[in-house]
């Protein structure tokens, strides 16, 4: 069946449908519950009332619909997803549609972020029957011969919507052609098949041809999709993009000189990071990010709270902030943290993956306002300064709420008032910690408490930045409490899991799990060294190299050697939400090739742009992560190792901390460090004081003994 045949209309993501909350009075009614009960995810417990006979996907649901000859319904979403719950819903808790999806088909739901693996094979087949791209819910059909696809779409309307026909129709015209067309399938299972193996990129090209062309062709490609009015790459929707971001702040810092700089893209930068954190992607309140703002202005988001988008945007406005001198930037940094550490961090140390869109079965009820709201909490003069800063006056802009945004700055409203701008900055932050308390007695959206391995990298080394950026050793203190949870909890046998929650660890780890957190771990040492954090990274990048390394041909698979055999074993490479893990790869090992002097891991850093190299010419902005990896091969980094005693040490790191360069390794080792391996055991401390060792390429300086030569070579 080709997808031709029922041709779902995609769902613009800022459509709002009201609908019940997932508590709504059926499953309340309801007692029973199907297999997805005894499951750990919220996302799938969240299906555990349907009528639908969900089944996880296992071994037992896949021989069952081998043997009914049954057509496999495959539903992929995840907890904090609006249009998951929609239809949900509409028609997961509906018997009547319920009882054609038993009939017809061996129903399965997957959490993608506990599957990854099944998420990025089934949107591939999607965007190839589809000519377009996913999403979720993603429901994909599948043969139950081979577990190929025959037909994907993403979100059903229970009855015909907006050119989309009924859930309860498509079902019925998929099981039809399923048993009158077998050979139909069977051709187009064979011809998606071969799409899937080629989207593998071919042979790998020499070394040599690794030039810098690429990172010059990225900053133009990104500056011809940027927004110069509002900030961002593109039209409506709008999403933050923390990697392509960085792609532009790192070309910044590395063709800035004492006299010059790319005045075009320090614009782009500081004109998106402030549109994007002064507007309705960022969390005026409370602090974080939400996951994409649906209008060109930044001004309404889809309010879920990703932990993915968290980590690596923490990361970036820390960097910023230190690259721009910038208090504004350095602001939203502290408070995206302080957010993450008072509603993310379990007491156990890891972090929740998401917060919802939704609380009492609308999307932003939590978070929006009107203005008798706020006046009812704050004072006359208080009320006076908020009108002006979030706009108050102006219509509303958010289905007859406010959600609030920096309409102006504190000068104007200061002016505007004709007070001090001391007086009117002592007003909002009164102001916002009064509406921020207020807030917090409604209900709150629901929290996925899955703690996630590869999240949990990216959001160590986005605290581990901020804390060596802000110089606050809680944010330090907050990654090093999620990688114990995570030492502790998920790595099991020498081996990662991907997900913990309620005392039980799942699912072996994909590619992302162990580079992403070998990432936060690489950055946390750089924040403050502890031996554990080495002897595990250095545990991790074997593990890594023996189970997911292709040795032929280059580059890392997404699963490893050992792990269930799939229709695909792909090789990410191009970024999309989160970076590329084989990108991730790529920096990682090239980082710590130079730190311990190591040719294997700097082979197979390279190994992996030369695998790579066709896909990042074709389109250099579309694999940002990788150039981040392009320009340490061609510009290696210098590497910075200081000895001494801890408390001694504190200046010095406080002098590197403070000085962006992206082309900078810098790790201050105590004296009783154990482990030093490589390179690293060359560099022994002083009798007395404080030493550092400073390294370009396979050059090394003169070691440095004081604090005054060490901070003007810094500022070189």
């Amino acid at each position: 069946m080709s997808s031709s045949v029922i041709v779902p209309a995609s769902v613009q993501p800022h459509l709002f449908i009201p609908h019940l909350a997932i508590n709504d009075s059926w499953i309340m009614t309801t007692k029973k519950q199907n297999r997805l009960a005894g499951e750990t995810s919220p996302y799938l417990l969240q299906h555990a009332d349907n009528p639908v006979d969900w089944h996880a996907w296992n071994p037992t649901a896949l021989a069952l619909a081998k043997k009914l000859d049954r057509p496999i319904l495959l539903s992929i979403g995840y907890s904090a997803c609006h249009w998951c719950h929609v239809m949900a819903h509409e028609s997961f808790a509906d018997p009547a549609t319920a009882e054609l999806m038993n009939n017809l088909f061996v129903n399965i739901k997957v959490d993608r972020e506990e599957r990854p693996d099944l998420d990025r094979i089934y949107q591939s087949a999607h965007q190839l029957l589809n000519q377009r791209a996913g999403g979720w819910p993603l429901t994909v059909f599948l043969n139950p011969a081979d577990h190929t696809p025959f037909f994907a779409g993403t979100y059903f309307p229970v009855q015909p919507r907006n050119g989309m026909p009924a859930f309860s129709e498509v079902l019925q015209h998929i099981a039809d052609f399923y048993h009158a067309h077998p050979d139909d399938i069977r051709v187009q299972g064979q011809a998606l098949n071969e799409a899937l193996a080629d989207l593998n990129p071919s042979d790998p090209v020499a070394a040599d041809m690794l030039d810098s062309l690429p990172l010059d062709q990225a900053r133009q490609e990104l500056a011809a999709s940027f927004d110069h009015r509002f900030g961002g790459f593109g039209q409506a929707p709008k999403f933050p993009h923390p990697t392509s971001l960085e792609r532009l702040l790192r070309h910044w810092a590395a063709t800035r000189t004492d006299t010059d700089e790319d005045q075009n893209v320090h614009k782009m930068l500081v004109l998106c990071l402030q549109a994007m954190a002064g507007g309705g992607l960022f969390d005026q309140l409370g602090g974080g990010f939400y996951r994409y703002c649906v209008d060109e202005k930044w001004i309404i988001p889809h309010f879920e709270k990703m932990l993915y988008d968290n980590g690596p945007l923490l990361g970036l406005y820390a960097d910023a902030s230190c690259a721009f001198d910038n208090a504004f930037f350095r602001h939203i940094a502290a408070q995206t943290a302080d957010w993450v550490i008072r509603e993310m961090q379990t007491t156990e140390g890891g972090y929740c993956a998401s917060l919802d869109a939704d609380s009492e079965g609308e999307e932003g009820r939590f978070y929006v306002w009107t203005p008798e709201q706020i006046q009812s909490v704050l004072n006359e003069e208080e009320y006076a300064v908020s009108e002006i800063i979030y706009g108050l006056s102006q219509p509303a802009n958010f289905e007859g709420h406010w959600h609030l945004n920096l309409s102006t700055d504190i000068e104007h409203a200061a002016h505007t008032l004709g007070i001090s701008i001391e007086t009117a900055q002592t007003c909002m932050n009164s102001a916002r910690k009064k509406l921020f308390a207020q807030r917090q007695q409604r209900i709150r959206p629901g929290c996925d408490e899955k703690i996630l391995t590869a999240w949990n990298g990216l959001m160590i080394k986005g605290m581990a930045c901020a804390g060596r950026r802000l110089q606050r050793l809680d944010l330090i203190a907050s990654a090093q409490k999620s990688a114990d949870f995570i030492y502790q909890q998920l790595y099991i046998d020498q081996r990662l899991r991907v997900s913990y929650r309620d005392g039980r660890a799942q699912f072996p780890a994909y590619l992302d799990d162990y580079v992403f957190l070998m990432d936060g771990l690489l950055e946390l040492l750089q924040a403050e060294w502890r031996d554990q954090d080495m002897a595990w990274l250095l545990q991790l990048a074997e593990t890594v190299i023996e189970h997911f390394y292709d040795e032929q041909r280059g580059g890392f698979y997404f699963t490893a050697d050992d792990h269930e055999q799939l229709i695909q074993r792909p090789k990410p490479l191009q970024d999309e939400a989160i970076p590329a893990g084989n990108a991730i790869a790529a920096s990682v090992f090239g980082r710590l090739g130079r730190l311990l002097g190591n040719n294997n891991y700097l082979d197979i850093s390279e190994s992996v742009l030369r695998y790579a190299w066709h896909n990042i010419c074709q389109l250099p902005y579309a694999h940002c992560a990788l150039l981040h990896a392009l320009e340490d091969y061609r510009f290696p980094p210098s590497c910075i190792v200081i000895r001494g005693e801890n408390n001694a040490m504190q200046a010095w790191r406080e002098k590197a901390n403070t000085i962006y360069n992206p082309r900078r390794l810098c790790f201050a080792i105590p004296n009783d460090s154990r482990i030093l391996t490589g390179t690293l055991a060359e560099r022994q401390p002083r009798a007395e004081g404080v030493i550092a060792y400073v390294c370009h390429g396979q050059t090394c300086q003169t070691p440095l003994t004081r604090l005054e030569e060490f901070e003007k070579l810094l500022n070189e």
